[in-house]
């Protein structure tokens, strides 16, 4: 009876360990020539309208910037490459009884990576809210989560054109705890990263 009482606790505990995960992709233009691009800046009008704070954004951006420097790129004011970025979150709920039965829901909020909102101020990326699973206990036994999506755009500056997208999704962390916020923001942008430069034929 007691194996039976902590099994909704222990599959609490398998979802927030699988939550810590990011999953990541990518798409590219086929035409490129990723060869040839070395120099890129940021993309401020695009950045701009992003909905999180300016400080989880200067995050985002600082890690960008540090992983296209280690892949020999430089910043330029005549760039080869624009970089963007676009953020989205949601709430996942999910709800286990003594019967051991359970359901799970997504609402869709503003990211907010900052802010501590879930995604801190990212509008549940928190405010990019950064990142974290939140797990809160009732009498149906409720865990909730914020999971957000962070997008990294590269453009062909002189094309105008999307060359290539890296997308990664994953919980977000929504303590106060600044350093796991900007822990979990390079783990999101370095994951990202991997998938660039495509491994083209």
């Amino acid at each position: 009876m007691k194996l039976l009482k902590l099994l909704p606790f222990v599959f609490l505990a398998l979802i927030a360990s699988s939550c810590v995960s990011i999953k990541v992709s990518a798409d590219y233009d086929q035409q490129a020539n990723f060869k040839e691009y070395k120099t890129f800046a940021f993309y401020k009008k695009g950045i701009d309208n992003v909905e999180i704070s300016d400080l989880d954004k200067r995050r985002i951006l600082k890690e960008i910037e540090s992983q296209l420097i280690a892949r020999g790129f430089t910043k330029s004011d005549n760039p080869d490459l624009l970089v963007n970025i676009f953020t989205k979150a949601r709430e996942k709920v999910n709800v286990y009884n003594n019967n051991f039965g359970w359901g799970g829901g997504f609402g869709w909020g503003r990211f907010g990576w900052g802010g501590f909102g879930p995604w801190g101020g990212f509008g549940p990326w928190g405010g990019f809210g950064p990142w974290g699973l939140g797990v809160g206990f009732d009498n149906n036994n409720i865990s909730r989560s914020t999971e957000g999506t962070l997008f990294i755009d590269l453009i062909d500056a002189d094309k105008k054109e999307l060359a290539w997208q890296g997308m990664g999704t994953g919980t977000l962390i929504t303590s106060k705890d600044v350093q796991k916020k900007e822990a979990r923001i390079k783990e999101f942008v370095a994951e990202i990263m991997t998938k660039y430069p495509p491994q083209t034929k």
